[in-house]
């Protein structure tokens, strides 16, 4: 098949994003459409991406403490009562399991959207003293959330993500854990996946159901709107009070706990697919690319290309993760394929560059080809890696850059966002009937008030009333 016809499969960007997303998802091979309605197949190419950024935040959470461990899918319906602010934030999205075989349950149990009962039940039970705290923990495993309208990575029934779970002695150290942990969110994101973010604190209407405080990293997709990447929670002693979690402090006196839980999910890698992308298909950052160079060899039927070919890639697989496509599909063929799955970096070699000692790296974030000699190509090929890491990252900050705007009434904010996708920043009074009329009139939402502040105004853009904070606000997934 000549490389054309592969990427004309996939629609147009600035033609309709939306589908352009979906065609690159399957044609990348990174997932596909379940029997189950609402739920995907993440195949062994988009479950790569995954484990590599389980394996990054898996050794961060370890550094500073945390222990990884596992609750049951299935929690009582009796849990979740306990805790009214958390049920009805939750109940539209909870699946519930009523019968075991033909047998109707005395009580209902259902499938965890999120399992703080379960930690904070287990918490009530193991923590007596002071000596038992902090306990940090985390856990890998999916959860269920009934959502009407899904779309692969993104928003779907099943996905899989991480939660963290935490009690300590005081409030000061529960928030503190919360900021912690967004800060290793955010630099992962920044540092590994080439996404620039924007930190900050949700509103009391968007805030997580149950919690004191939410924070957030706001990360913006090439089409402007917003994808909320990661929050993390300060609970204070909410929970604790509800779940009975106390323990003895050193004045042998009885005080409640206090929480954070945190978490990101798959949906990291809708981002990376929405902020990297471009029309020939995936684009990943190297950190987190399964095959981080393909290995194609050019008229491979001749004496020793084959050979060439399996010898660079056992010399640059000792520090990289490399592949040689040995398929009989033509190299036209194989370089849009090695574009439309977004290896960083595509290494051809054939008769004449093994003649001249050579080879040809060409990168996929740029398109740049490069003459590199054999001797050394290791180095060679570790330096472009580094150099897209930082590239791909600085083209998706100047893209958020540019698509922040300043709106100094609500009319002002819909008119940009109708006509220019991006963030909006403008100064809030706080009040919820604000915050809900630009919902309904700009068709915005809060995204987060940063933790860096500016004065982009003297007034509410909504009131017109005092207002201390600047707030940014956008359309989002």
């Amino acid at each position: 098949m000549p490389a054309e016809k592969r990427v004309e499969k996939i629609t147009d960007m600035n033609l309709d994003f939306p589908q352009w997303y979906t065609d690159v998802v399957r044609k990348a091979d990174l997932a596909d459409y379940a029997e189950t309605g609402g739920c995907i197949i993440v195949r062994p190419y988009g479950y790569g991406v995954w484990e590599l950024i389980v394996s990054h935040l898996d050794a961060k959470f370890k550094e500073t403490g945390h222990e990884n461990m596992y609750m049951p899918l299935l929690i009582p319906e009796s849990l979740l009562e306990k805790e009214k602010d958390h049920i009805e934030g939750f109940a539209p999205e909870v699946a519930w399991v009523t019968h075991a075989g033909s047998e109707k349950l005395t009580e209902r149990f259902y499938i965890r959207p999120t399992s703080e009962p379960l930690f904070s039940a287990h918490f009530a039970k193991t923590i007596q003293s002071w000596r038992d705290l902090p306990r940090l923990y985390n856990q890998w495993c999916t959860v269920m959330r009934w959502e009407k309208t899904t779309r692969p990575f993104l928003r779907g029934r099943e996905f899989m993500w991480q939660e963290g779970h935490t009690a300590h002695a005081t409030n000061e150290e529960s928030r503190e854990e919360a900021l912690r942990i967004l800060d290793i969110y955010a630099n992962f994101c920044e540092e590994v996946l080439c996404i620039p973010v924007i930190k900050g604190q949700k509103t009391e209407r968007e805030k997580f159901a149950g919690a004191m405080n939410t924070y957030t990293f706001e990360t913006q997709m090439h089409d402007g709107k917003a994808l909320q990447s990661g929050t993390t929670h300060d609970f204070g002693d909410k929970f604790a009070r509800v779940f009975n979690i106390q323990y003895t402090d050193k004045n042998n006196q009885l005080q409640y706990a206090f929480q954070s839980s945190w978490g990101v999910s798959s949906r990291l890698i809708g981002a990376i697919i929405m902020v990297h992308g471009d029309n020939n298909g995936l684009v990943l950052p190297p950190g987190v690319a399964p095959t981080q160079i393909m290995i194609v060899p050019v008229a491979a039927h001749k004496p020793g290309v084959t050979e060439k070919a399996e010898e660079l890639r056992n010399k640059l697989c000792r520090n990289l993760r490399v592949k040689v496509d040995s398929t009989d599909h033509a190299p036209g063929w194989k370089f849009a394929e090695c574009e439309m799955k977004g290896i960083p970096l595509r290494l051809e070699i054939g008769p004449k560059d093994i003649e001249a000692g050579q080879c040809v790296l060409v990168r996929r974030d740029t398109g740049e080809k490069i003459t590199a000699p054999l001797n050394g190509v290791e180095g060679i090929a570790a330096d472009l890696l580094e150099d897209i890491r930082k590239n791909l990252f600085a083209h998706a900050k100047e893209r958020l850059t540019a698509q922040i705007y300043v709106a100094q009434s609500v009319a002002e904010c819909k008119k940009i966002l109708d006509e220019t996708p991006g963030f909006i920043k403008a100064m809030w009074c706080g009040a919820d009937a604000c915050e809900v009329r630009v919902k309904e009139e700009a068709i915005a939402t809060s995204r987060c008030i940063p933790f860096v502040q500016e004065r982009v105004g003297d007034k509410c853009f909504v009131c017109g009333g005092t207002a201390e904070k600047m707030v940014v606000w956008g359309r989002a997934y």
